[in-house]
C-alpha cells in the first residue's frame, strides 16, 4: 500500500501529467482538495472509489482515512493543487506517515507561476534582465514567515517575484517592493489560473491595488513582480544558440587547411 501525493496542477484538468492520470486511475481511495481541484481531475478514479473532498476535513480526518486504507491494503491518491512540494501542505502528512510506517510517493504537478507564464505568452528568465525568480508568500495569521525571508530582502535582489497568498496585502507588498523595483515595474496578477474563469490583471505597482480591488479579487491570485513581465525587446539573445558559443553538443567547426 502506497500514499500518492499527486500535483494537479492549477486547475486546467489537461495539464494533469499521465503518472498522475494513470495512479488516480487506479487507487481505491482518492483523497482531493475540492476547493482548489476541479472534480474533473478526480472524475477518473475507478467506479467504486471512495472519493473525498478533503476542504471540510482536518488532517486528523485525512490521516484516519490513509491508516484505515493502508489496514485494508489499499493504495490512496492524495491530490493536491499546482505542485506538491511548493505550499502543499503535504511535509505534515508526510510525518505521521513515517511515524506509522505507511510509505507514500510525490508526483510532481505544474506549478501556478509557470501555468501563469505559458497562459500569459512569455518566458520568467530573460537574459540580462532576470535570471532568478523567487517563489514566496506574504506572512499570515495562520504561518509565520521565518524572520529572515521578509519581502525587504527579496526585493534587494529585484528578480522576479512570485508572490502566493498576498492579493490582500497588495498595499504592503506595493510600499515594500517601490524603493527597489520603482513604482513603474511591471505586475500581473494571475487568478484562478487554468480554471475557465481565469483572469490576468497586468499594471505596475503604482497602479495594481486598484485594478484588483475593481475587480473585488481577494484569494486564488498569484502575484508576478518584475521587469521581465514588461514589453522587453532590447535584450541579448541566449548563449544556448549562438554560433560563436560552442558546447559539447556543438562544437565549433574546425577549420580545414588550404
Amino acid at each position: 500500500m502506497t500514499v500518492y501525493f499527486i500535483g494537479a496542477g492549477p486547475g486546467d484538468p489537461e495539464l494533469l501529467t499521465l503518472k498522475a492520470q494513470r495512479v488516480i486511475g487506479a487507487c481505491p481511495v482518492c483523497l482531493y482538495a475540492g476547493s482548489l481541484v476541479p472534480a474533473e481531475v478526480v472524475a477518473g478514479a475507478p467506479e467504486g472509489a471512495r472519493v473525498l473532498d478533503t476542504a471540510p476535513m482536518t488532517l486528523d480526518d485525512t490521516h484516519a482515512e490513509i491508516v484505515a486504507a493502508h489496514g485494508r491494503g489499499q493504495d490512496v491518491a492524495r491530490v493536491h493543487s499546482g505542485d506538491p512540494s511548493l505550499y502543499g501542505a503535504i511535509a505534515e502528512q508526510i510525518r505521521r506517515l513515517r511515524a506509522d510506517g505507511i510509505p507514500y510517493e510525490i508526483i510532481p504537478g505544474v506549478p501556478a507561476y509557470a501555468a501563469a507564464a505559458a497562459a500569459l505568452g512569455q518566458e520568467l528568465t530573460i537574459p540580462e534582465v532576470a535570471q532568478s525568480i523567487i517563489l514566496t508568500r506574504v506572512s499570515m495569521k495562520s504561518t509565520s514567515m521565518p524572520e529572515h525571508e521578509t519581502m525587504e530582502n527579496f526585493a534587494r535582489t529585484r528578480a522576479t517575484l512570485a508572490i502566493h497568498l498576498g492579493v490582500r496585502n497588495l498595499r504592503e507588498i506595493e510600499r515594500v517592493l517601490t524603493p527597489h523595483y520603482g513604482a513603474g515595474c511591471p505586475v500581473v496578477v494571475a487568478y484562478r489560473v487554468g480554471w475557465p474563469d481565469q483572469l490576468f490583471l497586468r499594471g505596475t505597482l503604482a497602479d495594481i491595488h486598484a485594478k484588483v480591488r475593481a475587480e473585488k479579487i481577494t484569494r486564488t491570485a498569484l502575484i508576478l513582480v518584475g521587469p521581465a513581465l514588461g514589453e522587453v525587446t532590447d535584450f541579448k539573445d541566449s548563449a544556448l544558440y549562438d554560433p560563436e558559443m560552442p558546447h559539447v553538443l556543438r562544437p565549433r567547426a574546425r577549420k580545414t587547411g588550404s
